[in-house]
């Protein structure tokens, strides 16, 4: 099976055992040196040590039971991290209001950058707009994540 059909089944999973004050942000099953399954989750306020491990044993012993993974993998449960990267439409619905760091594939002008940092104000599903008047298409974009001020 696929690492990308893999994930997916395993995000179904993960929503039916997650409970209502955490939310899942992402599920990735990829191969380092070793097979990782990184699920990353949140909740108002920020996860601890024990909603990770609560997931964590949860999950395992569904995996456990279903076979889904052959093979030996490193399951992770932590959060996205302050500088989250932002992948779903629903994590820019989310994150509106919010400065964000923007790696494009190519710059949007003749020598403008392929980096770009500004406030996101609208997502329409097809495109970010930052700082209310530069809209950038989803398909220019390489990455997105949440820019954090040192």
């Amino acid at each position: 099976m696929a690492a990308k059909d893999i994930a997916t089944q395993v995000e179904e999973i993960v929503l039916a055992l997650l409970p209502e004050s955490l939310e899942l942000v992402d599920v990735e099953y990829v191969q380092e040196r070793d097979w990782y399954l990184r699920v990353f989750i949140d909740k108002e306020g920020g996860i601890d040590l024990d909603d990770c491990q609560a997931l964590s044993e949860a999950l395992e012993k569904e995996l456990d039971g279903l076979g889904l993974i052959a093979g030996r993998y490193i399951l992770e449960v932590s959060s996205p991290g302050l500088d989250r990267v932002l992948k779903k439409d629903r994590d820019f619905r989310r994150e509106r209001g919010k400065k964000v760091d923007v790696s494009l594939y190519a710059p949007l002008t003749a020598g403008g950058a392929k980096e770009i940092v500004g406030t996101l104000t609208d997502f329409d599903g097809e495109s970010l707009t930052l700082d209310e008047n530069l809209q950038i298409p989803k398909e220019k974009i390489s990455l997105v994540r949440l820019h954090i001020d040192f």
